[in-house]
């Protein structure tokens, strides 16, 4: 029997709430309460398109034609967006991550990324998916930096909201005070922007329409748990993302792009530690010392 092109599958349970992580890039393939499902998912043997639930280490999001200097030293990156000729959401995303442990409510999976041309250091990521009865899926994220020398890092994640229906006629309330204009590659274009009564804002609530949005917010509102939460409400549904303040960016997308039978019918949720083209601005990027790590958590819930 063949095996997946994701790899061997990883379900964990807890009460009401189910999951499936692949080996393929530890990826968040699904997620259900009460068989309803949370986030869009695809099959085991299709590759994760749109980067449905993809963990984006050591850059989430652009590098501006895959060039970047750190340290004093000039860097080029495989340009693995072509059509608009940027280094998309890091290396390990295709990689085959290992299990390092399992539980029927959780799984810890491990990956080694070794030096490359555009990225000649050594980092070790860890990710634990964990659910419980009551809170749903938490998402810890770990990196240490295993080399000789410093390095860059930031990290990031890409689940697709769901209830079940069009976004639309959703109401979607985002904590985000400014966001990052871009240009027509994705790139930053300019100073962060306040989203005060503007398109863009999201704050309170409201139902999205046919808005198109594809932009990284910051200024996050958290509350006395050091949670900033984002909230997908449909007709008799609601699921929820919290993020914690180790990521202080998140890019929305309204899945305008993504196979036709899944467009609009999810909401791109990205907690990510950097905004786009972080490593060619140096804006927000993680600077790991050898042997230091940096750790981060976010989730999604029901109800």
């Amino acid at each position: 029997m063949s095996d997946f092109v994701t790899g061997e599958q990883f379900e964990i349970t807890a009460g009401p709430y189910w999951s499936t992580i692949t080996e393929v890039g530890a990826g968040l393939r699904e997620l259900t309460r009460e068989q309803q499902p949370l986030v869009l998912s695809y099959t085991a043997d299709e590759p994760a398109p749109a980067a449905f639930g993809q963990v984006l280490i050591p850059w989430p999001n652009r590098v501006d034609r895959g060039r970047y200097t750190f340290e004093g030293e000039t860097y080029q990156l495989d340009v693995s967006e072509p059509e608009l000729g940027n280094a998309i959401h890091g290396l390990v995303r295709w990689a085959t991550w290992r299990p390092v442990e399992r539980a029927a409510d959780r799984v810890r999976m491990a990956c080694a990324v070794h030096g490359s041309t555009g990225y000649p250091f050594r980092l070790d990521v860890e990710v634990e998916y964990r659910l419980d009865a009551e809170a749903g899926l938490t998402v810890t994220v770990a990196a240490t930096n295993r080399g000789s020398r410093p390095l860059p890092y930031a990290h990031g994640a890409h689940p697709y909201l769901t209830v079940g229906e069009p976004i639309d006629g959703c109401t979607v309330r985002v904590p985000g005070s400014r966001y990052q204009p871009v240009d027509r590659r994705m790139i930053p274009s300019g100073p962060q922007l306040a989203v005060d009564g503007g398109e863009y804002d999201l704050r309170a609530g409201r139902r999205l329409g046919d808005q198109a949005i594809d932009v990284a917010y910051t200024g996050l509102e958290y509350g006395p748990d050091g949670r900033a939460w984002v909230h997908l409400t449909g007709t008799d549904r609601r699921t929820s993302l919290w993020l914690d303040e180790a990521q202080p960016w998140l890019e929305i997308y309204t899945a305008d792009h993504v196979p036709l039978d899944r467009r609009r019918r999810g909401l791109g949720v990205e907690p990510m530690t950097a905004p786009p083209n972080a490593f060619g601005s140096g804006t927000d990027l993680i600077r790991l010392a050898p042997g230091t790590g940096y750790t981060g958590s976010w989730g999604i819930t029901a109800g």
